[in-house]
């Protein structure tokens, strides 16, 4: 007996989540943000972490090239950037001040965390894709961090 999609959504939506951003650049140089709640850790030694990303997205399409990426951990007042790279809009960078790290990946002023990876494996698992990314330089604050809960933003610490 197959589960309803509504149902399925709704008992996931009792899990709280942090909100990422995550962004890179495709084979052309094109930039690519995507808001991904599904994120964890993975490994210690080595350090590792996975994001799983829907095939539809074009940042799937960029980070199955094995570019580096990085993960923006949102903070707590970063709700903007995460319906921005949740939209539809064409240019999610347009007008925005970013920074880039040494593989010229945009980097979120002002996030919680930042993690920069290598994409390390990549596995099909139905309409997504898992990304296993080996982390080679991480930096955090001690700000409150954005939360998404049963449909709703909300924040912590």
């Amino acid at each position: 007996m197959a589960i309803e999609p509504e149902v399925f959504r709704a008992a996931l939506s009792r899990f709280a989540s942090g909100v990422t951003v995550v962004t890179c650049r495709d084979e052309q140089g094109r930039l690519h943000g995507i808001t991904v709640s599904a994120f964890c850790s993975v490994s210690l030694e080595p350090p590792l972490v996975l994001i799983c990303i829907d095939r539809n997205a074009g940042s799937f399409r960029a980070l199955r090239q094995g570019e580096p990426f990085v993960i923006n951990i949102l903070n707590a007042s970063q709700r903007e950037l995460s319906e921005r790279f949740a939209s539809p809009v064409e240019d999610r960078f347009d007008g925005l001040d970013v920074e880039h790290n040494e593989f010229d990946i945009p980097v979120l002023p002002g996030s919680l965390a930042v993690l920069e990876c290598t994409v390390r494996e990549i596995h099909a698992a139905g309409d997504h894709g898992i990304f296993i990314g080996e982390v080679q330089n991480a930096r955090s604050t001690d700000n409150a961090s954005l939360v998404y809960f049963r449909g709703a933003y909300h924040f912590v610490g």
